[in-house]
């Protein structure tokens, strides 16, 4: 009984000692690893901001001039956010806000909303969906310029009852046989508009604090 007693305190110690050194050379690797993985994903950040914010309109570091946000109905968002704000010479230029339409075809799609101060879109892009391969792949940039439609639009360019697909008697194209997704997207990018117009004298305040 006693020699059973040991083995299994021996066997116990050995698990424990296992799982202590696999832990330290997990950690390990995640210290090594996290500078290399963050500066590769803040430099796919810049380079999507890149395309929905002009560089000559900005001289600040746009990834850093960074606020969280709360949850709101108008973004679709359930959990805070990070907004980024773009500057020249100090003076405020543009936002770009994260958004989620709930209700596409298959789930939500995220989106990236670059506003100008002017209330005017700068640019639109698709972070991620989950829309059906075929049908919902042309809200993508990279397969379609179906997003760029809403480049230089604003509420007062457009009016409430024109932040529609055509099919519902808006003005926006859609994809014969695929109206869900482009429904979806639109309605978002209207509501993101609304946010704005709402809150931007708070997203550009002075005293909002940049993320650090």
């Amino acid at each position: 009984m006693n020699d059973i007693i040991k083995n299994a305190r021996k066997d116990a110690l050995t698990l424990v000692a296992f799982a202590a050194v696999f832990t330290l050379v997990m950690a390990f690797v995640y210290q090594i690893t996290k500078a290399p993985i963050e500066k590769s994903e803040a430099e796919a950040r810049m380079a999507l901001f890149a395309q929905i914010i002009p560089p000559n309109i900005h001289d600040n570091d746009v990834l850093k001039d960074a606020i969280t946000i709360a949850p709101s109905p108008l973004l679709g968002n359930k959990q805070p956010t990070i907004a980024n704000r773009a500057r020249l010479n100090n003076q405020p230029q543009a936002i770009i806000l994260e958004a989620i339409a709930p209700d596409g075809y298959s789930g939500d799609i995220k989106l990236l909303i670059a506003i100008k101060y002017d209330g005017s879109v700068s640019g639109v892009r698709v972070l991620t969906h989950k829309e059906t391969p075929g049908l919902g792949d042309y809200i993508e940039i990279a397969k379609n310029d179906w997003i760029k439609l809403f480049d230089g639009e604003s509420l007062t360019q457009t009016n409430d009852a024109g932040w529609k697909v055509k099919k519902d008697g808006g003005k926006f194209d859609y994809m014969a046989g695929a109206t869900i997704t482009p429904r979806a997207v639109v309605k978002a990018v209207h509501k993101a508009l609304q946010y704005f117009e709402a809150n931007k004298a708070q997203l550009f305040a002075e005293g909002a604090k940049p993320n650090e």
